[in-house]
Protein backbone atom coordinates (compact mmCIF):
# COMPACT_ATOMS: atom_id res chain seq x y z
CA UNK A 1 0.00 0.00 0.00
CA UNK A 2 1.36 3.61 -0.68
CA UNK A 3 2.44 5.25 1.73
CA UNK A 4 1.35 9.17 2.46
CA UNK A 5 4.10 10.50 0.81
CA UNK A 6 3.48 8.29 -1.70
CA UNK A 7 0.04 9.83 -2.66
CA UNK A 8 1.26 12.89 -1.83
CA UNK A 9 4.07 13.02 -4.81
CA UNK A 10 1.63 11.01 -6.63
CA UNK A 11 -0.87 13.90 -6.39
CA UNK A 12 1.43 16.45 -6.60
CA UNK A 13 2.27 14.49 -10.43
CA UNK A 14 -0.95 14.36 -11.40
CA UNK A 15 -1.79 18.12 -11.05
CA UNK A 16 1.76 19.17 -12.59
CA UNK A 17 0.20 17.39 -15.96
CA UNK A 18 -2.90 18.56 -15.69
CA UNK A 19 -1.22 21.96 -15.82
CA UNK A 20 1.13 21.40 -18.04
CA UNK A 21 -1.88 20.34 -20.20
CA UNK A 22 -3.60 23.42 -19.40
CA UNK A 23 -0.59 25.71 -20.83
CA UNK A 24 -0.13 23.44 -23.74
CA UNK A 25 -3.63 24.01 -24.87
CA UNK A 26 -3.62 27.36 -24.17
CA UNK A 27 -0.44 28.20 -26.24
CA UNK A 28 -2.37 25.75 -28.89
CA UNK A 29 -5.37 28.22 -29.06
CA UNK A 30 -2.91 31.43 -29.21
CA UNK A 31 -1.08 30.15 -32.22
CA UNK A 32 -4.68 28.78 -33.86
CA UNK A 33 -6.05 32.05 -33.59
CA UNK A 34 -2.85 33.64 -34.70
CA UNK A 35 -2.69 31.66 -38.01
CA UNK A 36 -6.55 31.54 -38.59
CA UNK A 37 -6.48 35.26 -38.80
CA UNK A 38 -3.92 35.45 -40.85
CA UNK A 39 -5.78 33.09 -42.86
CA UNK A 40 -9.17 35.40 -42.80
CA UNK A 41 -11.06 32.24 -41.03
CA UNK A 42 -12.01 34.13 -38.56
CA UNK A 43 -12.95 37.49 -40.20
CA UNK A 44 -12.71 38.42 -44.04
CA UNK A 45 -11.14 41.37 -44.78
CA UNK A 46 -13.22 44.09 -46.12
CA UNK A 47 -16.77 42.44 -45.54
CA UNK A 48 -15.77 41.24 -41.98
CA UNK A 49 -18.01 38.20 -42.51
CA UNK A 50 -16.85 36.01 -39.65
CA UNK A 51 -17.32 32.43 -39.24
CA UNK A 52 -15.28 30.92 -36.10
CA UNK A 53 -13.74 27.44 -36.15
CA UNK A 54 -12.67 26.50 -32.41
CA UNK A 55 -11.94 23.35 -31.16
CA UNK A 56 -11.96 23.55 -27.24
CA UNK A 57 -10.08 21.45 -24.78
CA UNK A 58 -10.13 21.84 -20.77
CA UNK A 59 -10.75 19.99 -17.32
CA UNK A 60 -14.42 20.05 -17.72
CA UNK A 61 -16.04 17.16 -19.10
CA UNK A 62 -13.22 15.58 -20.03
CA UNK A 63 -12.59 11.94 -19.37
CA UNK A 64 -9.34 9.36 -19.51
CA UNK A 65 -9.26 6.83 -21.90
CA UNK A 66 -7.85 3.29 -21.33
CA UNK A 67 -4.62 4.25 -23.06
CA UNK A 68 -4.35 6.73 -20.67
CA UNK A 69 -4.85 9.97 -23.21
CA UNK A 70 -7.05 13.01 -22.28
CA UNK A 71 -11.32 12.54 -23.79
CA UNK A 72 -12.90 15.54 -24.13
CA UNK A 73 -17.11 15.01 -24.30
CA UNK A 74 -19.52 16.42 -26.77
CA UNK A 75 -19.99 20.23 -27.08
CA UNK A 76 -23.35 21.37 -25.80
CA UNK A 77 -26.11 21.52 -27.96
CA UNK A 78 -27.79 24.95 -29.13
CA UNK A 79 -30.76 25.93 -26.95
CA UNK A 80 -34.02 23.49 -28.82
CA UNK A 81 -36.50 26.65 -29.00
CA UNK A 82 -37.22 29.69 -27.45
CA UNK A 83 -37.51 30.19 -23.48
CA UNK A 84 -40.24 32.16 -23.87
CA UNK A 85 -42.68 32.75 -27.36
CA UNK A 86 -42.52 36.14 -28.72
CA UNK A 87 -45.31 38.32 -29.64
CA UNK A 88 -47.96 37.13 -32.49
CA UNK A 89 -45.95 40.39 -34.65
CA UNK A 90 -43.01 41.88 -33.97
CA UNK A 91 -40.86 45.14 -35.61
CA UNK A 92 -37.60 44.92 -36.93
CA UNK A 93 -34.75 47.09 -37.73
CA UNK A 94 -32.76 47.42 -40.91
CA UNK A 95 -30.55 50.40 -40.68
CA UNK A 96 -28.25 50.95 -43.58
CA UNK A 97 -24.24 50.22 -43.03
CA UNK A 98 -22.82 52.80 -44.96
CA UNK A 99 -21.44 50.10 -47.53
CA UNK A 100 -23.23 50.35 -51.64
CA UNK A 101 -25.61 46.99 -52.13
CA UNK A 102 -23.95 44.42 -54.17
CA UNK A 103 -27.15 44.71 -56.07
CA UNK A 104 -30.02 47.37 -56.24
CA UNK A 105 -32.07 46.44 -52.93
CA UNK A 106 -35.27 47.52 -50.93
CA UNK A 107 -34.58 46.82 -47.36
CA UNK A 108 -37.57 44.75 -45.97
CA UNK A 109 -40.76 46.10 -44.43
CA UNK A 110 -39.87 46.56 -40.50
CA UNK A 111 -43.49 46.77 -38.66
CA UNK A 112 -46.11 44.03 -38.00
CA UNK A 113 -43.89 40.86 -38.61
CA UNK A 114 -46.08 38.10 -37.94
CA UNK A 115 -44.56 35.43 -35.54
CA UNK A 116 -47.96 32.90 -35.36
CA UNK A 117 -50.78 31.41 -37.56
CA UNK A 118 -51.02 28.97 -40.88
CA UNK A 119 -48.42 30.28 -43.13
CA UNK A 120 -46.40 32.25 -40.37
CA UNK A 121 -44.29 29.34 -38.11
CA UNK A 122 -43.17 26.90 -40.76
CA UNK A 123 -42.32 28.88 -44.51
CA UNK A 124 -40.90 26.39 -47.02
CA UNK A 125 -38.30 27.71 -49.49
CA UNK A 126 -37.08 26.31 -52.30
CA UNK A 127 -33.23 27.03 -53.85
CA UNK A 128 -32.55 25.73 -56.88
CA UNK A 129 -28.67 25.45 -57.47
CA UNK A 130 -26.99 24.09 -60.04
CA UNK A 131 -26.09 20.81 -57.73
CA UNK A 132 -29.21 20.12 -56.90
CA UNK A 133 -31.95 21.64 -54.98
CA UNK A 134 -31.84 22.41 -51.37
CA UNK A 135 -35.20 22.40 -49.63
CA UNK A 136 -35.17 24.82 -46.63
CA UNK A 137 -37.77 25.12 -43.74
CA UNK A 138 -37.36 28.61 -42.27
CA UNK A 139 -38.67 29.22 -38.11
CA UNK A 140 -40.33 32.52 -38.44
CA UNK A 141 -40.90 31.81 -34.20
CA UNK A 142 -37.48 32.16 -33.76
CA UNK A 143 -35.76 34.73 -36.07
CA UNK A 144 -39.13 36.79 -37.48
CA UNK A 145 -36.51 39.71 -38.52
CA UNK A 146 -33.76 37.43 -40.01
CA UNK A 147 -36.64 35.32 -41.82
CA UNK A 148 -38.27 38.46 -43.17
CA UNK A 149 -35.12 39.44 -44.61
CA UNK A 150 -34.66 36.41 -46.04
CA UNK A 151 -37.97 36.03 -47.64
CA UNK A 152 -37.31 39.85 -48.65
CA UNK A 153 -33.98 39.79 -50.53
CA UNK A 154 -35.55 36.29 -52.39
CA UNK A 155 -38.32 38.07 -53.49
CA UNK A 156 -36.54 40.55 -55.22
CA UNK A 157 -33.95 38.46 -56.63
CA UNK A 158 -31.00 39.18 -54.84
CA UNK A 159 -29.63 35.56 -54.23
CA UNK A 160 -30.32 34.99 -58.52
CA UNK A 161 -27.36 33.65 -60.21
CA UNK A 162 -25.07 34.16 -57.35
CA UNK A 163 -21.82 32.14 -56.56
CA UNK A 164 -21.68 29.83 -53.21
CA UNK A 165 -18.39 31.59 -52.27
CA UNK A 166 -17.53 30.03 -49.64
CA UNK A 167 -16.95 25.76 -48.53
CA UNK A 168 -15.01 24.63 -45.11
CA UNK A 169 -14.19 21.22 -44.56
CA UNK A 170 -12.51 21.15 -41.01
CA UNK A 171 -13.74 18.75 -38.77
CA UNK A 172 -15.21 21.46 -36.68
CA UNK A 173 -16.94 23.28 -39.15
CA UNK A 174 -18.38 22.01 -41.79
CA UNK A 175 -20.56 25.02 -43.69
CA UNK A 176 -21.42 26.21 -47.18
CA UNK A 177 -21.62 29.63 -47.35
CA UNK A 178 -23.70 31.56 -49.90
CA UNK A 179 -25.55 34.85 -50.09
CA UNK A 180 -22.80 37.45 -51.86
CA UNK A 181 -23.72 38.59 -54.93
CA UNK A 182 -20.00 39.34 -55.45
CA UNK A 183 -19.06 36.14 -54.88
CA UNK A 184 -16.19 37.25 -52.97
CA UNK A 185 -17.29 37.26 -49.11
CA UNK A 186 -17.06 41.21 -49.18
CA UNK A 187 -20.60 42.16 -50.41
CA UNK A 188 -24.21 42.72 -48.89
CA UNK A 189 -26.99 44.17 -49.16
CA UNK A 190 -26.47 47.65 -47.90
CA UNK A 191 -28.16 47.17 -44.60
CA UNK A 192 -27.70 45.28 -41.58
CA UNK A 193 -29.91 43.86 -38.36
CA UNK A 194 -29.46 42.39 -35.03
CA UNK A 195 -28.84 38.77 -34.44
CA UNK A 196 -31.95 37.03 -33.16
CA UNK A 197 -32.01 33.16 -31.77
CA UNK A 198 -29.92 31.91 -29.94
CA UNK A 199 -28.13 34.72 -29.42
CA UNK A 200 -30.70 36.58 -27.97
CA UNK A 201 -31.27 33.27 -25.57
CA UNK A 202 -28.46 34.73 -22.89
CA UNK A 203 -27.32 38.01 -21.32
CA UNK A 204 -25.12 40.10 -23.05
CA UNK A 205 -22.42 39.29 -19.98
CA UNK A 206 -23.15 35.75 -19.74
CA UNK A 207 -20.02 34.14 -20.68
CA UNK A 208 -22.28 31.25 -22.26
CA UNK A 209 -22.74 33.63 -25.02
CA UNK A 210 -19.18 33.05 -26.11
CA UNK A 211 -18.50 29.73 -25.52
CA UNK A 212 -19.01 26.67 -28.55
CA UNK A 213 -21.65 24.81 -28.86
CA UNK A 214 -22.96 22.36 -31.77
CA UNK A 215 -24.27 23.48 -34.97
CA UNK A 216 -26.20 20.21 -35.87
CA UNK A 217 -25.94 19.13 -39.37
CA UNK A 218 -28.93 20.86 -41.19
CA UNK A 219 -29.04 24.04 -39.49
CA UNK A 220 -29.32 27.09 -41.92
CA UNK A 221 -27.80 30.66 -39.97
CA UNK A 222 -26.52 33.93 -40.62
CA UNK A 223 -22.97 34.68 -41.26
CA UNK A 224 -22.18 38.00 -39.41
CA UNK A 225 -19.20 40.47 -38.42
CA UNK A 226 -19.94 40.81 -34.66
CA UNK A 227 -23.51 41.37 -33.22
CA UNK A 228 -26.07 43.33 -35.17
CA UNK A 229 -24.23 42.83 -38.53
CA UNK A 230 -26.02 40.47 -40.16
CA UNK A 231 -27.35 41.04 -44.31
CA UNK A 232 -27.41 38.60 -46.75
CA UNK A 233 -24.85 36.13 -46.42
CA UNK A 234 -26.09 32.99 -44.78
CA UNK A 235 -24.38 29.31 -44.27
CA UNK A 236 -25.96 25.89 -44.90
CA UNK A 237 -24.52 23.19 -42.33
CA UNK A 238 -24.03 19.66 -43.50
CA UNK A 239 -21.94 18.00 -40.97
CA UNK A 240 -22.20 19.35 -37.21
CA UNK A 241 -19.97 22.51 -36.78
CA UNK A 242 -18.49 24.04 -33.08
CA UNK A 243 -19.37 27.87 -33.49
CA UNK A 244 -20.03 30.25 -30.13
CA UNK A 245 -24.19 30.86 -29.93
CA UNK A 246 -23.64 34.34 -31.79
CA UNK A 247 -24.56 33.08 -35.27
CA UNK A 248 -28.40 33.41 -35.91
CA UNK A 249 -30.38 30.01 -36.52
CA UNK A 250 -33.31 30.65 -39.36
CA UNK A 251 -34.23 27.45 -40.59
CA UNK A 252 -33.25 23.46 -41.01
CA UNK A 253 -32.80 21.64 -44.47
CA UNK A 254 -34.41 18.70 -46.01
CA UNK A 255 -33.18 16.10 -47.08
CA UNK A 256 -32.78 16.45 -50.59
CA UNK A 257 -30.98 19.88 -49.58
CA UNK A 258 -28.54 17.79 -47.55
CA UNK A 259 -27.51 15.26 -50.44
CA UNK A 260 -27.14 17.90 -52.23
CA UNK A 261 -24.56 19.57 -49.96
CA UNK A 262 -22.91 16.34 -49.62
CA UNK A 263 -22.18 16.29 -53.16
CA UNK A 264 -20.62 19.91 -52.91
CA UNK A 265 -18.72 18.78 -50.21
CA UNK A 266 -17.47 15.42 -51.39
CA UNK A 267 -15.64 17.33 -53.78
CA UNK A 268 -13.39 19.31 -51.55
CA UNK A 269 -12.47 22.97 -51.73
CA UNK A 270 -10.73 24.16 -55.15
CA UNK A 271 -6.80 23.56 -54.68
CA UNK A 272 -6.93 21.66 -51.73
CA UNK A 273 -7.45 23.00 -47.91
CA UNK A 274 -9.91 22.71 -46.21
CA UNK A 275 -11.68 26.47 -46.49
CA UNK A 276 -12.45 28.52 -49.93
CA UNK A 277 -14.19 28.23 -52.99
CA UNK A 278 -16.06 24.77 -53.52
CA UNK A 279 -13.69 22.72 -55.97
CA UNK A 280 -17.50 21.36 -57.21
CA UNK A 281 -18.73 25.57 -58.10
CA UNK A 282 -22.02 26.08 -56.87
CA UNK A 283 -24.30 29.05 -58.37
CA UNK A 284 -27.72 29.67 -56.81
CA UNK A 285 -30.31 29.88 -59.82
CA UNK A 286 -33.23 30.86 -57.86
CA UNK A 287 -34.62 30.96 -54.31
CA UNK A 288 -38.41 31.14 -54.01
CA UNK A 289 -41.21 30.72 -51.48
CA UNK A 290 -42.86 27.36 -52.22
Amino acid sequence: MPSNAQRRQAAKRKLERQLARRAERARKRRQRNIGLAALGVIVVVGAGVALWAVNRGDDEGATTAADGTEQTSEYAALPAGRAEPLPDSVNCAYPADGREPSRPVEPPRTEGILTTGEGNTDISVSVETTQGNIGLVLHNADSPCTVNNFLSLASQGYFDNTDCHRLTTSPSLQVLQCGDPTGTGSGGPGYQFANEFPTDQFAADDPASQEPMSYARGTVAMANAGPGTNGSQFFLVYGDSVLPPQYTVFGTIDETGLATLDKIAADGVAGGGADGAPALATKLTSVRMD
